[in-house]
């Protein structure tokens, strides 16, 4: 049995406590949350800093953790996937190294569930150890081609079926990005997705061309797609921000967490938020300044009540893997946001969009959350540069 206490206890899911302590078994089971002079102060570990649930990372791409600082900053998307997509080739080995250090390292950072984007099986063997709960998102694309729509679906499905998810885990196939899904993949996505409570994520409105590619079948992508031998003659422009082509392919019915939405704007968020009750906006600011130098209006989804998680994208795109740097980084740039508001970001909402709020995302008697100490605030409560993070349990 293990008792902490400290300056304040963020339950999450309801308001700090102070002069209290949280009780919890060997394996990390919440046994109560008690008033501290209920206890022998002898018998309770306490602590200086803030006890919070464990992180929940809502988007990352594991598998290309090989590639950190192989792709520059500040290109803009299009050169970024581009990078991407020419130099991900390396030997197994490098990449199955590659992945356990990235794992090892988020999960020294307190995190301990991860949505993670997979094209391949490469992470799969790490996934199977069960040191932290995965939603796998099977990602997949056809470049807007309707005729490539049945090979893309049948070689995704190929690799999800290798797929070996320890208990607890979860996996669903989902689409890239609005524009690399044609509208026969966003069928037969939607088809294998058919039955309830589960999660899937698109990446949304990332970058100004992909916007243009909606409004007027004009911009980047034309000349990204031209480059590869791909023709987009056959697309047709809605005249509406990316988004809503997502919207219009979807399930409402599930929980649809996009990703990134750097250029959403409140209309956008309203919209989506009409056409279904189970959305959810993961944000990643580093990957954000790393590849397009620019962050989301946050006011727009504090404004509509949305209900955003935080996710790192991969190391390709980041300089680390780390929830507590996200967080800094958004209370850097828009320190509006209060730091009880980005904790909830980083844990329970996070738990809720990939599912996992049975037993993460707050401390509450009966879950296994994980216990994390940050340490560092200022003396006013917000998150400051010199915060830290130490993972208890």
């Amino acid at each position: 049995m293990h008792k902490y206490t400290a300056d304040k206890i963020c339950p999450v899911s309801s308001e700090p406590l102070v002069n209290t302590v949280i009780i919890l078994d060997d394996a990390g089971k919440i046994l109560a949350l008690e008033p501290m002079d209920q206890h022998d102060p002898a018998s309770v570990a306490r602590l200086n800093g803030v006890l919070t649930p464990g992180f929940v990372n809502t988007h990352c791409h594991l598998e290309l953790s090989h590639m950190k600082g192989k792709v520059d900053t500040g290109t803009g998307l299009i050169p970024f996937i581009t990078g991407v997509v020419t130099k991900r080739n390396a030997e197994a080995a490098e990449i199955a190294e590659a992945i356990k250090n990235a794992e090892q390292e988020m999960l020294d950072g307190g995190i301990v569930a991860l949505g993670d984007i997979s094209n391949a099986p490469d992470t799969f063997a790490v996934k199977s150890k069960g040191r932290m709960r995965y939603h796998t998102f099977l990602e997949l694309f056809d470049f807007l081609q309707d005729a490539g729509a049945e090979k893309t679906f049948s070689d995704g499905l190929k690799v999800f079926e290798q797929l070996n998810h320890a208990h607890g885990s979860t996996a669903t196939l989902v689409p890239h990005a609005p524009y690399s899904v044609s509208k026969t993949l966003f069928q037969k996505i939607n088809a294998f997705n058919a039955y309830s409570g589960i999660t899937v994520s698109i990446h949304n409105q990332e970058t100004p061309p992909e916007q243009e590619l909606f409004l007027e079948k004009k911009g980047g992508f034309l000349d990204f797609y031209g480059k590869f031998g791909i023709s987009l003659d056959a697309f047709e422009a809605n005249g509406k921000p990316s988004i809503y082509y997502a919207l219009e392919q979807m399930n409402p019915a599930l929980r649809t967490l996009f990703v990134h939405n750097t250029l959403t704007t409140r209309q956008d968020i309203e919209a989506a938020q009409a056409w279904s009750d189970f959305v959810y906006w993961a944000t990643c600011p580093n990957a954000n300044l790393y590849i397009e130098n620019r962050l989301p209006d946050y006011t727009a989804f504090l404004s509509t009540g949305a209900r955003v998680t935080i996710g790192t994208d991969s190391l390709t795109s980041n300089w680390q893997l780390s929830i507590l740097e996200e967080m800094k980084t958004i209370a850097r740039y828009q320190s509006y946001v209060p730091f009880e508001t980005l904790l909830r970001w980083a844990t329970l909402n996070g738990a809720e969009a990939l599912g996992f709020s049975d037993t993460l995302g707050s401390l509450e008697p009966g879950k296994t959350p994980g216990i994390l100490l940050i340490q560092g605030l200022q003396p006013d409560g917000k998150l400051g540069e010199k915060a830290t993070v130490q993972r208890l349990i």
